[in-house]
Parts: C-alpha cells; sequence; structure tokens
C-alpha cells in the first residue's frame, strides 16, 4: 500500500527564520496525520527547517543538487553535504529547473543516481507544455522523460524514487489539469515504469500530481487510482496546507 505524500516546494521564497516559523505553525496541525509529510525549502533555510522540524512527523528536503560529489561548480551544493545537514528528499528536474538553468533529460539522471548514493529520495519532476498537450504528444513526451530518468537504475533503487507529475501549463497559473487528465497521465507513467522493470515494481512506486493544488481539489486528486500525494508549490505557502496535508 502505497503512503500518500504531501509535499511543500517553496521556492525562492521564506528568509531562515520565516522558514522556521511556518514550520513550527505547520507542526500543530500535522500531529497525527498519517500520510507522509515534506517541506523543501531554499538551500540557506534548511538548517534552520531541520531544526524546526525536529521530533515531528514533517520531513526536510532540498529542491535541487548537483550531480557530482565536489569540484569547481560555483553556486552549487552536492548530496554529501545535504546528507550531512540532515536533509531526507531532493527534488530533481523540476521544470523551472529544465526552463531557466538549462537542465537535460540526461543531466536529471545523473542527479537521480547522485542522490541515491547518498540515500537521498529523489522526487523526480516530469510534465509537458501546454503547446505538446495541444500537439498529442503527452504520452510521448513524457514517456521519453521517464524512460531517461530511469535510466541505469537497478529495480531495488528505483522503489525509492518519488515520481511527480507536474504539468508545465498548470504551475502558478492557477489552471489544474482534470482529475481525468492528472489520473490518466499518472497512470501512463506507471505503465511506462511497468515496462521498464516490472508491474510490481511500478505499482511501489509513488507517483504525485503537481500544479496549482489547492485545499480545495487535493481530496479528490490524492485518491485517484494512481495518484500518491501532491507536489505543492504556492499553496505550500499558505496555512492551507495543513489542509492538503490532512485531507482526509
Amino acid at each position: 500500500m502505497r503512503k500518500i505524500l504531501a509535499a511543500g516546494n517553496w521556492k525562492m521564497n521564506n528568509t531562515p527564520s520565516q522558514a522556521a516559523a511556518m514550520i513550527n505553525e505547520l507542526k500543530e496541525k500535522t500531529k497525527g496525520c498519517k500520510n507522509d509529510v515534506l517541506i523543501c525549502p531554499t538551500f540557506v533555510c534548511l538548517p534552520d527547517a531541520i531544526k524546526a522540524a525536529e521530533g515531528s512527523n514533517i520531513k526536510i528536503g532540498a529542491q535541487n543538487m548537483h550531480f557530482e560529489d565536489k569540484g569547481a561548480f560555483t553556486g552549487e551544493v552536492s548530496a554529501a553535504m545535504l546528507k550531512e545537514l540532515g536533509v531526507e528528499y531532493v527534488i530533481i528536474g523540476h521544470s523551472e529547473r529544465r526552463e531557466y538553468f538549462a537542465e537535460t533529460d540526461d543531466t536529471v539522471n545523473a542527479k537521480i543516481i547522485q542522490a541515491l548514493k547518498y540515500d537521498l529520495i529523489p522526487v523526480v519532476c516530469c510534465g509537458e507544455s501546454l503547446k505538446q498537450r495541444e500537439d498529442g504528444i503527452t504520452f510521448d513526451f513524457i514517456r521519453s522523460q521517464i524512460k531517461i530518468a530511469f535510466r541505469g537504475i537497478s529495480k531495488e533503487d528505483a522503489v525509492k524514487i518519488v515520481v511527480a507529475y507536474e504539468p508545465i501549463w498548470a504551475i502558478g497559473t492557477g489552471k489544474v489539469a482534470t482529475t481525468e487528465q492528472a489520473q490518466e497521465v499518472c497512470a501512463a507513467i506507471r505503465a511506462c515504469i511497468g515496462e521498464i522493470y516490472d508491474e510490481a515494481t511500478a505499482a511501489a512506486i509513488r507517483i504525485q500530481y503537481g500544479g496549482s493544488v489547492n485545499a480545495g481539489n487535493a481530496a479528490e486528486l490524492f485518491t485517484q487510482a494512481d495518484i500518491d500525494g501532491g507536489l505543492v508549490g504556492g499553496a505550500s505557502l499558505k496555512a492551507d496546507f495543513g489542509k492538503i496535508v490532512n485531507y482526509k
């Protein structure tokens, strides 16, 4: 039985003190919650966030990392650095990273392999643009992303990965894929993973939906057969995130 993961991607928001305050507030709202809860603040907020989350069921993740152990990569952060801080998850391949920072399917794959090497749980993003959906190539495009993302990864490691389906046209726009659209794509992702490995492996992997998730639509989305929670952007910065986490 896959466990729901409600994850908040704070993007470039909150100072360290603000992050700690928000997590302390969220701790009260997640007491007794049966779902997994994840908050991903900026790098500079990670130490304060980890300290604030102590003794709670809130896990802390990073929003990115480099695919090398160390080296002349100004401005980058390694998996080893994150692990030593106490980070447990890391978002990889978010569409904003792909669009603004030239990340590719190949670098996403390299980062997944590196994250697994340090026992970090990758939250791997995939999703199509509005033009790709209108052109009818959503499934072909996402299948390609998934196949490259999982390239060279063993079945034993694959089950540790979380996949986040985020249609680019629904991120921060207020537009949400219909429940049927979200479920259809998440089911296709699971089927693709089944082709790469087997049905048992595909059935074990958590697949999230992301893209304007809010307190009003979370329950309907998260109760679909192939949707195991959400990667939440703007709504995770508000008190309503407590309602999303406790959607049932």
